[in-house]
């Protein structure tokens, strides 16, 4: 180990100060779970390093046991919309890509179990459950819970078939059940859902193959391709350069062309850019990610706005407090960035969304001012306001429904897993390749990502200009069970 834990008691002294009555809110305790189960990083941007902490200790917050097992819950307090145990499915792919980095293969397979057969809501909102699940398996390199669950992927997958296929071939969903109430597209073909399915059919072809069942596989594999033939095709926007949602006011309508689409609902929205979180685009579609550094597309200060700017709609007055028509989402952010690893612009693009995200992670107190860590639902993209809590304290949201703070450490999307798979660069894959591809800016000297649980094996990424700090050598190295390989 190149790193020692007490590093950052810090850290988690700071945190647990700040939400003493957190579960985990005991600085101790906190520190005992979390050295037990999380890599530990270090870099010279202080802030990307204590956000990464913070991001940790807020999931930790949210590791529940039941009587299902561990769950991870998305709010602290209990909501009305939320199923069994306080659980919520829209955001469980994020929790599970992130907890897959947890040493401690308990809480994920729990709580992956938990959904497919103890109950859990599944289809309550879309999801990407099946893909997520394939994602765990490639960072243990053990895929037999995907293949015990392979006859729960085939009757889930129906499911969605049955209730949401529209006519063209491609999956129909309403904004609200993407967790994306009052989008200006509003519902109809959503490159969301649709991505999501494609993933889906990809694992339960690749899952059918490991345990032997060919038919199934090849079924799934014809309905993965033409699911991303069909996305590449209809939700692109060839005349804007862009993936965006068909708008459809019921399931039954025809198919739109682009030419007869509403100029109201005709817009670029950030999930346009969830086909390349499950590597879906074809040649020629990474122009898109330049809207992502235009003033009139996405940039924003505080993280990209999930409508472009240069909209007529964009940031529109509306009587609700989880606006998807511009304010900034974690959930859409992370993403994105995960969505851009896949893509030609990874290598300029991430660090700097990555900085703007790590910097939203604040609030600042109305005694004094003073800056607090903090993660909530939607947050101002020029200011740095989180908007559900300010507009939920001016309504005096009733403690029933878990006051205005209820996003208060809202665990809604990933960070940590960006610093793993796209700062540090590991790339999980099914076989025993270890894949590292490091973002890490030139003008950094160091940066250390320690005891990676990947594959049953110890692994350390670190790289070190001089040659000093960690008193290895000079360059980058990859560490596995305590030997040293130059990169």
């Amino acid at each position: 180990m190149i790193l020692k834990p007490e590093m950052f008691e810090k850290y988690i002294a700071l945190f647990s100060s700040e939400n003493a009555g957190a579960p985990m809110g005991d600085t101790d305790l906190a520190l005992q779970w979390l050295t037990q189960n999380v890599p530990l990083f270090e870099c010279p941007d202080k802030d990307i390093e204590e956000v990464y902490f913070f991001r940790w200790w807020v999931y930790s917050q949210h590791v529940k046991r039941t009587a299902d097992g561990y769950i991870i819950t998305e709010f602290h307090p209990n909501v009305p919309w939320a199923g069994k145990h306080n659980a919520i499915v829209c955001a469980a792919g994020h929790h599970i890509r992130e907890g897959r980095w947890l040493a401690d293969k308990t809480y994920m397979e729990d709580y992956i179990r938990f959904w497919y057969q103890k109950g859990g809501p599944i289809r309550a909102y879309s999801n990407w459950l099946g893909a997520a699940v394939w994602q765990y398996c490639a960072v243990k390199g053990d895929f037999n819970l995907a293949a015990s669950l392979l006859d729960d992927f085939v009757m889930d997958y129906g499911e969605w078939e049955r209730t949401n296929l529209h006519e063209s071939g491609l999956f129909w969903s309403g904004d609200d059940r993407d967790g994306m109430e009052f989008s200006i597209s509003g519902s109809g073909l959503r490159p969301t859902l649709n991505s999501y399915m494609y993933g889906y059919a990809s694992t339960i072809s690749k899952t059918a193959k490991l345990a032997g069942k060919k038919e199934v596989s090849v079924e799934f594999d014809k309905k993965a391709r033409a699911l991303r033939r069909l996305i590449n095709e209809k939700l692109w926007d060839p005349n804007s350069g862009f993936y965006k949602v068909l708008p459809l006011d019921a399931k039954g309508l025809p198919l739109n062309d682009w030419n007869n689409v509403d100029p109201a609902r005709n817009v670029r929205e950030l999930l346009g850019y969830t086909p390349w979180y499950f590597d879906i685009p074809d040649n020629g579609k990474d122009g898109a990610w330049r809207r992502l550094t235009d003033h009139k597309g996405f940039n924003a200060p505080f993280g990209p706005t999930t409508v472009e700017r240069s909209h007529p709609r964009f940031m529109s007055a509306h009587q609700h407090e989880c606006l998807w028509n511009g304010p900034s989402w974690p959930f859409a952010t992370s993403v994105t960035l995960t969505a851009m690893l896949n893509s030609s612009c990874a290598r300029d693009g991430f660090f700097h969304l990555l900085r703007a995200y790590a910097r939203c992670h604040t609030r600042r107190t109305k005694s004094d001012g003073t800056a607090v860590r903090w993660l909530d639902e939607n947050i101002n993209p020029f200011t740095g306001e989180w908007l559900s809590r300010s507009i939920l304290e001016s309504w005096g949201w009733p403690a029933e429904k878990g006051g205005f703070e209820r996003g208060k450490y809202y665990n809604h999307s990933t960070y940590c897993d960006l610093i793993i798979t796209g700062l540090a660069g590991l790339k999980p894959r099914s076989d025993d390749i270890i894949e590292v591809r490091p973002l890490i800016p030139d003008s950094w000297d160091y940066f250390c990502l320690d005891s990676v649980s990947y594959h049953g094996r110890s692994v350390t990424i670190l790289y070190d200009k001089c040659g000093e700090r960690y008193g290895i050598g000079k360059g980058a190295f990859v560490c596995l069970d305590g030997t040293f390989f130059l990169l």
